[in-house]
């Protein structure tokens, strides 16, 4: 009887604890459904990821659901799902959770604060979204990864990111992230990667770095820290990544990171580090890559770098380094890219360099190297840049590089090398950069068949090549050829005609003979045509006029004859033309190009017509006395009319402007409206009192105050005003353009005034323009140039802007600029305090008069600050003076990555065609020669077809992968 009420009791307390268990786990189970539902909720599915997140499955057989054992949710995996909305606090409240993955998508909002609710999550991946907020505060005890890089998160790092301290892996880069790196952050003794690049973090890099003995990983580039590399850093065994690029580091390289055997990658460049390369460097076996350019380094470069036998990318470009590049180079067997340009180096290039190695990138340019070219340099077959420019190489261009199948950039210009060019060299199949201009090569160069189908730019300038030109250089891209300065003759091939991606062509300066030939003007994309200094005769085709985008012409120093067809007068974009020192004859059009058209390009002919600037005598009037009456009464009626509907207009516009008075101690104030709608909700006394608040005498300010939308500007009572000031203020008031801020009203007296513009919701640009995309800037730059066009081309008179300054540009939240202008008269007589000085025209500095061209080079200014980040007020560009020369310099010398805006680096290949495109209308703008600035209606028009080829571009791309 006990045993069988023993079995019975065990019978009970086993049903029991199977009832508890599974009510329990169905409690359980139904709480996580709802909490699945609550994060879809939360989510915009347009691919419909989330499909089967219904009841007519058990949820762990949900798309990205992933259970353990007891069917509890383990992992919720939906990166990129291309899903929005926002985080549901609902995904941190799984009691088992050991792995989230949302990254990729396009998530937005904060980051739940209930993150650490999560004890058993080990892996957080939040990454490639557009989350905003603060880093959430909290303590995970199991988290072993949390990457949250690449958004838009700000704020400081939280001081308890110590209490992470199983964290491995830590990724917070490409965020807003300020501050310092909080000394908690030595907490985490077990963490091997650490990246916190591309945010805005500054101080000094912790000493306490040192103590994270299992450091692996630590790249802190693309911020602002300063102060000295920690030699501490070189007490961590087992390093293997180092990158602090694009920093304000100072001072020497430690010689400390030369005890880490371990070490494969060291990144420092872009930042101010002086002094030699220590030789414990050079003992870094497991090196890979070294990149220590852009720096201030200097010494030499001793043979001991033989000992780097696992090196493949070796820069030290743009530093002080001198002395010969080491023969030891040529015996890394697996270096593949050498960088070493804009030094001082000296001698000549090692011998046997290429040999042994597997090169595909060499570039030496910008330094004092002597000597030949030598013969090996692509014997591995893989050379596809060679980059030798501004040397003082000789001899002959080696006949192995005409066997170099894989070269595609090509770059030899301003050296010192001779010969001809071979045959085989004008067959490289894959080459479409070929520069080879400045030298003292000579020869004929179309005795054989050119044949590279590749090829977009030729430079073959100021050699002394003679002979026939090609009729072709087997090419259907060819954008850019300049053959100037050289000894060829004969005529222009009309086969050039078929160069239909031609957008330069650049044959002054030869002896060419014969005519013009018509199909010239089937090159539609051509931008820029120079046949000066030749021997050409004949008329000016008509067909020249048929050009749709030819910016600049130059005919001058010919033999040509003939009148200058009226046709050319009329092609919208020419903004340049010389045809000066011909035997043209007959009347100057007085259209287009031509209106305006300096003496000096119109010179050595016996043309009459055009206005005074052109210096020709005018052509002989009509001698038909009854043609003289007609035309004589049709004028008269014409400004009778004129007269007639501006009296009218003025009348009605004078009706339509209220006027407030109003008796004080200054005399009467006076308030007149250009804006009906605002007349009533505005008094005086609402301007007078935004003007006297304390900072708010804006000299380009802007707020919204006491929800009046309005801005006030107040001007300087010391100010003499002049006769017809308020006449001109009144025209602004009258502007309507989408990119300009509209003048609503102005408070005027006896001894000064008040301008009173409408409130725009948004950040100036110079606040605004380090978060900016590439597409951002790009819609920005488009929509100046418009305005600028709207006030040079469509009023009348033509209106100034004077100041272009990021500071008087306001981008509103659909990223559209708009910008306010400042008073006329204030812009010719109080620069100094009116107009940021370093946005003006070197001619308007010294003449303080603002024109139209002055304009234009503060729009270039503007332009380069938007595609560099660059302020033409930074105190330093090297060896350059100002920002113009520094990137006129960048564009024809460096690299596109070494001076495009670090925060736009990410997008910039992508768009790298539209970059250049507008680095090279703002080097235009920014012309020393006022004249050959292009006018205003030019850049916009520039511009609008820059955005439309990259958006066809774009169109083609996604057609081509779907």
């Amino acid at each position: 009887m006990v045993k069988k009420g023993s079995k019975t009791r065990v019978l009970f307390f086993v049903l029991v604890f199977i009832f508890v268990f599974f009510s329990s786990w169905t409690s359980i189970n139904g709480y996580e459904f709802d909490l699945l539902l609550s994060v879809k909720a939360s989510i915009n599915d347009p691919l419909k990821s989330l499909s089967n997140w219904n009841s007519s499955l058990p949820f762990c057989q949900w798309n990205g659901i992933v259970c353990d054992n007891s069917s509890q949710v383990a992992k919720i995996n939906l990166s990129g799902k291309n899903i929005s909305g926002k985080i549901s606090a609902s995904i941190f409240q799984f009691p088992y959770i050991e792995n989230i993955d949302l990254s990729s998508n396009q998530l937005a909002g904060e980051i739940p604060r209930n993150i650490s609710s999560c004890l058993f999550l080990k892996y957080l991946n939040l990454s490639n979204n557009n989350l905003t907020g603060p880093v959430p505060i909290g303590s995970i005890p199991r988290l072993e990864r949390l990457d949250l890089s690449n958004n838009m998160l700000y704020g400081k790092i939280p001081e308890n990111i110590g209490h992470f301290s199983g964290l491995k892996f830590l990724d917070f880069g490409g965020n807003v992230l300020g501050g310092r790196i909080p000394n908690s952050i030595t907490n985490m003794t077990s963490l091997q990667f650490l990246t916190l690049d591309s945010n805005q973090l500054v101080g000094e890099i912790p000493r306490e770095l040192g103590l994270m003995k299992s450091l692996k990983w630590i790249y802190l580039g693309y911020n602002n820290f300063s102060g000295e590399i920690p030699a501490e850093i070189g007490d961590l065994a087992s390093l293997n990544h180092v990158d602090l690029v694009c920093n304000n580091l100072t001072g020497k390289i430690p010689s400390s990171l030369g005890n880490r055997t371990n070490l494969q990658y060291l990144f420092l460049y872009l930042n101010k580090l002086s002094g030699s390369i220590p030789h414990s460097i050079f003992g870094l076996k497991s090196l890979i890559s070294l990149d220590l350019s852009d720096n201030f380094l200097s010494g030499e470069i001793p043979e001991l770098v033989i000992q780097l036998q696992n090196l493949e990318i070796f820069h030290l470009f743009s530093n002080n380094f001198f002395g010969k590049i080491p023969n030891a180079l040529a015996s890394l067997p697996r270096l593949q890219v050498l960088q070493l340009w804009s030094n001082k180096f000296s001698g000549e290039i090692p011998k046997d360099l290429g040999k042994l190695n597997n090169l595909t990138v060499l570039d030496l340019s910008t330094n004092k190297l002597t000597g030949k070219i030598p013969e090996n340099l692509c014997e591995s077959r893989s050379l596809f840049k060679l980059i030798l420019f501004s040397n003082s190489l000789q001899g002959e261009i080696p006949k192995s590089l005409s066997h170099c199948k894989s070269l595609k950039r090509v770059r030899l210009q301003n050296n010192q090398l001779s010969g001809e060019l071979s045959s085989e060299f004008t067959k490289l199949p894959l080459v479409y950069f070929l520069d080879i201009s400045d030298n003292n090569l000579s020869g004929r160069i179309s005795g054989w068949k050119w044949d590279m189908p590749e090829l977009q730019m030729l430079k073959l300038a100021r050699n002394k090549f003679s002979g026939e030109l090609p009729e072709s250089f087997g090419s259907s891209k060819l954008e850019n050829m300049d053959l100037s300065e050289n000894k060829f003759s004969g005529g222009i091939p009309v086969t050039f005609g078929s160069f239909t991606e031609l957008m330069m062509l650049n044959l002054s300066t030869n002896k060419l003979l014969g005519t013009i030939p018509d199909e010239l003007c089937s090159c539609k994309k051509l931008v820029s045509l120079d046949l000066s200094h030749n021997q050409l005769s004949g008329d000016i085709p008509r067909s020249l006029s048929e050009m749709p985008v030819l910016g600049q012409l130059d005919l001058s120093v010919n033999r040509l004859s003939g009148e200058i067809p009226e046709a050319l007068g009329t092609v919208e974009s020419l903004v340049q033309v010389n045809i000066s020192h011909n035997h043209f004859h007959g009347s100057l059009p007085s259209t287009g190009a031509f209106l305006a058209i300096n003496s000096s390009a119109v010179a050595g002919n016996k043309l009459c017509g055009g206005d005074s600037t052109s210096g020709l005598p005018s052509c002989k009037g009509v001698k038909n006395p009854v043609w003289w009456l007609i035309i004589t009464c049709f004028l008269i009626v014409l400004v009778v009319l004129a007269l007639a509907a501006f009296f009218i207009v003025l009348i009605r516009r004078r009706s339509d402007l209220e006027l407030k008075r109003v008796e004080s101690e200054d005399g009467t104030l006076e308030l007149q409206f250009f804006d009906s709608k605002v007349s009533k909700s505005i008094t005086i006394d609402d301007v007078l009192s935004l003007s006297r608040e304390e900072n708010r005498v804006s000299l380009g300010g802007q707020s919204s105050t006491n929800n009046m939308q309005f801005i006030a500007e107040k001007m300087d009572e010391t100010n003499i005003i002049p006769m017809g000031f308020w006449t001109e203020v009144a025209e602004l008031g009258k502007l309507q353009h989408p990119n300009i801020a509209r003048l609503i009203a102005i408070c005027k007296s006896d001894k000064g005034g008040i301008l009173v513009y409408e409130y725009i919701e948004g950040k100036s640009l110079s606040e605004a323009l380090c978060g900016l995309s590439w597409e951002r800037r790009q819609r920005i730059a488009v929509g100046v140039g418009k305005a600028l066009r709207y006030l040079h081309c469509h009023c009348s008179p033509s209106i100034t802007v004077g100041d272009l300054s990021p500071e008087k540009i306001v981008v509103d939240r659909k990223d559209e600029p708009r910008l306010r202008l400042s008073v006329p008269w204030l812009v010719c007589t109080d620069t100094k305090n009116f107009i940021s000085p370093v946005y003006v025209a070197p001619e308007a500095r010294e003449t303080n008069q603002i024109t139209e061209k002055s304009d234009i080079y503060g729009f270039g200014l503007l332009l380069i600050e938007l595609l560099t980040g660059r302020s033409p007020s930074d105190r330093e560009f090297g060896l350059h003076e100002s920002i113009v020369e520094w990137a006129r310099y960048c564009y024809s010398d460096c690299h596109l990555e070494m001076w495009v805006d670090p925060n736009i680096k990410g997008s910039a290949m992508k768009f790298q065609n539209d970059i250049v495109k507008t680095m090279n209308l703002a080097l235009q703008c920014t012309a020393g020669d006022p004249a050959a600035r292009p006018s205003a209606r030019d850049v916009a028009k520039t511009l609008e077809s820059v955005v439309s080829s990259s958006s066809c571009v774009l169109g083609l791309m996604f057609s081509s992968c779907t």
